[in-house]
């Protein structure tokens, strides 16, 4: 089970969101643990941090395509990245090279030495000739060059600069939920061109009424994040707010884990890799195992699959199983 919820204030230029992972979320970290690879609490959070934050930022743009979110650096966590459809289907997972601290940060998980990046692409579905996915990139330290400790504050920094409009996002994650609470600033009225996009910029951290709710969100803890429904925390952070919601996202409709891997696609994935190869591997190991780096499926082939797999299908014998 899985939601999200959008809100407006009426009369106000302030829109809000609010997801809850749970059921899809717990399905996430056991397939981890069912495969042997299940990754440290700190570890768990931030991927359900990211997560979250993904559903959050796919549906506040409706972009037709992947959302990427990356962070990456020269800490233990080399990479954690959380993939978002259009759709809303979610899957993440990290590379993990060392010891994750007890109780570790950002900063200690993936801005050891100040190289830690965040970086968000927008891969298109249907990409025309030539087109590329759109990439922006930020570092993990704010205004005073201060290492950020919050993945949420890298975002809030992140969207300042993108879309030049104020954002309070706060996420939190743990075995059981991941969850995140945007609160945002709506563009001025009119066309979205250079005018536009300055009076954008003009209007940052002055409007009264977003400030006030920003604030009302910002008194959201972790543990209210995570315990409380969505009906509860709504009406307890804005009871004396214009408040206006719509129909919550949910069931298919609604964010949700999926994972796009599957037998076929790494069966293409040890083609490309060439015969000789992949007959080295059998050699050595018997056969080729390969894991999903996000859910953690393991797909195997022995030497008759592999056969199967550099043979024209107008060769194969009745009933191949190779690439199914």
């Amino acid at each position: 089970m899985a939601e999200l919820h959008k809100f407006i204030f009426d009369g106000l230029p302030v829109r809000g969101m609010l997801v809850r992972l749970t059921s899809s979320w717990r399905e996430v970290l056991a397939r981890r643990s069912n495969s042997g690879d299940a990754f440290a609490p700190e570890v768990h959070a931030l991927l359900g941090e990211m997560a979250a934050a993904g559903v959050l930022m796919q549906s506040n743009i409706r972009f037709n395509g992947a959302l990427v979110l990356q962070v990456y650096g020269d800490g233990p966590v080399k990479l954690a990245v959380a993939e978002v459809q259009d759709d809303l289907a979610f899957r993440v997972t990290a590379k993990v090279v060392g010891e994750v601290p007890e109780g570790a940060r950002l900063e200690a998980m993936v801005n050891l030495h100040g190289q830690g990046r965040c970086a968000i692409t927008l891969d298109p579905k249907d990409k025309r000739a030539g087109q590329q996915a759109y990439q922006g990139v930020v570092a993990l330290h704010g205004d005073r060059r201060e290492p950020l400790q919050q993945l949420s504050e890298v975002l809030e920094h992140y969207m300042l600069q993108s879309e030049q409009l104020d954002t309070r996002l706060i996420l939190a994650a743990n075995d059981e939920v991941a969850a995140g609470l945007l609160i945002q600033r709506l563009p001025v009225q009119g066309a979205g061109n250079l005018e536009t996009a300055v009076r954008n910029e003009d209007r940052i951290g002055l409007d009264e009424a977003y400030r006030r709710i920003a604030l009302l969100a910002g008194t959201l803890t972790r543990d209210e994040l995570l315990t409380l429904d969505a009906d509860t925390l709504l009406r307890r952070l804005f009871w004396e707010e214009p408040l206006r919601r719509f129909a919550p996202m949910q069931g298919e409709a609604g964010p949700r884990f999926v994972c796009s891997c599957s037998r076929a696609r790494v069966g293409t994935m040890l083609k490309s890799l060439g015969r000789e190869e992949i007959d080295g591997i059998i050699t050595e190991q018997g056969r080729v195992e390969i894991g999903c780096d996000f859910c953690g499926a393991k797909y195997h082939f022995d030497p008759v699959d592999v056969g199967e797999l550099f043979t024209a299908p107008s060769k194969q014998a009745p009933g191949s199983t190779a690439t199914h």
